[in-house]
């Protein structure tokens, strides 16, 4: 991007503004926003101006009961003033995404103004990385920046095919794309060693080429979550109601093989925080984790898994954490989470390297007022779960095309 003259140009910036939203239409976190302004306010600084594209939630999913696309929830106009005030300058909005009004607006767009348009999903062809759609936007602008991580797994209008309509040297990743990408790279390519990696979250179907491709480079692979009563019922684990995905047995024996063949120090929870019911006010007690009794399941690593994995971090010169240890949104079932996203912090204090990425855990470590003391929290969770896999993201090919 350092290398693109911005002067007198339109750049047409693709960012990722999908926030939550409460009831009134207020911004409830703003990260993704602000990790878009370093990119923004290079190209203002620069002499150019922003047209910045972003989708909001799945409006064409979640139509209205008349069938209609709800505007009002998934529009962009309501991020307008916290993006005014966070630039300090006044940002202007396009009522539609492509059109009319989106080529006048931008026609007379001057150096160093914003024009935000709105949600490029109430545009069907955006999902379905329609050409003409992502031909219109590319007329707007001189320059294409994609600092959207997030959706840089999703080949859509926006996101990829706009790309085919700038040459080389008018397209690029923004700051935050590029840092994404960089610490990816660093752990999957670079680590200093050991290397660990946490891995939790309900399923190991949802994780399953993550786990294969990390244990082809990995020192240490922690595993906890629901997934980990998978892992244990296929070594014979006695796991009572716990969370088992009984067509994945087969695989996480082949995996646990595996590991060991590697020479992968692959470490599964010792006990757990069991309860006998999934909720808040269940009755709680620790057990082993292959001895839980009918009737209870787990829902937290225990403090024996606590201290076993969190020696291991602590020895670690690169870690990678994606995915909770437990059910974390329930605080009887958030104390695995919390002591892991400490031990990452306290091995990143001592100068390890550490990338937490995916949604959940990097929702845990802001919880915690933990996110500043990691070395990186990725912003995507699917695309950064997608890259570590190996995968080639449509969003990043297109600007390399």
């Amino acid at each position: 991007m350092q290398d693109i003259d911005f002067r007198g140009k339109k750049a047409l910036v693709r960012v990722d503004f999908n926030v939550p939203l409460d009831k009134d239409y207020r911004i409830s976190d703003d990260t993704r926003i602000r990790a878009a302004l370093p990119t923004i306010n290079y190209i203002l600084d620069h002499g150019g101006a922003v047209i910045l594209l972003s989708h909001l939630g799945r409006p064409q999913k979640k139509r209205k009961a008349d069938g209609s696309i709800d505007t009002e929830r998934f529009s962009l106009r309501h991020i307008v003033p916290h993006l005014s005030q966070l630039l300090g300058r006044e940002v202007l909005f396009c009522p539609e995404p492509v059109g009319e009004m989106a080529q006048k607006m931008t026609a007379s767009l001057q150096p160093g103004q914003v024009l935000l348009l709105e949600n490029t999903r109430f545009e069907p062809g955006e999902t379905q990385g329609d050409e003409t759609l992502a031909k219109s936007w590319s007329e707007l602008a001189d320059v294409y920046i994609n600092d959207a991580f997030g959706t840089a797994h999703r080949a859509h209008a926006s996101t990829s095919t706009v790309a085919q309509f700038f040459p080389k040297g008018a397209k690029s990743m923004g700051f935050l794309m590029q840092a994404e990408v960089a610490n990816a790279n660093k752990v999957l390519h670079h680590p200093e060693r050991p290397l660990t990696a946490i891995v939790g979250g309900a399923k190991v179907s949802d994780k399953i080429l993550l786990l294969e491709r990390l244990l082809d480079f990995v020192d240490n692979l922690l595993i906890g979550g629901g997934m980990a009563y998978t892992f244990i019922k296929s070594q014979g684990g006695q796991v009572g109601n716990s969370l088992v995905e009984e067509d994945r047995l087969e695989l996480a024996k082949n995996l646990l093989a595996k590991a060991k063949e590697k020479g992968v120090q692959m470490l599964l929870p010792a006990d757990s925080v069991i309860a006998d019911k999934f909720s808040a006010d269940a009755h709680t007690r620790i057990a082993p984790s292959h001895q839980i009794p009918e009737g209870w399941m787990g829902l937290d690593i225990g403090p024996k898994a606590i201290e076993a994995f969190a020696q291991l971090i602590m020895s670690s010169k690169t870690i990678l954490w994606n995915g909770p240890m437990g059910v974390f949104e329930m605080e009887p079932f958030a104390s695995g989470t919390k002591a892991i996203a400490e031990a990452v912090a306290r091995a990143t204090e001592q100068g390890a390297f550490s990338l937490v990425g995916g949604g959940d855990s990097v929702a845990a470590v802001k919880q915690m007022g933990l996110a500043d003391k990691v070395s990186f929290v990725s912003t995507g969770g699917g695309a950064m779960l997608e890259f570590l896999e190996g995968k080639t993201l449509p969003g990043i090919a297109a600007l390399e095309a």
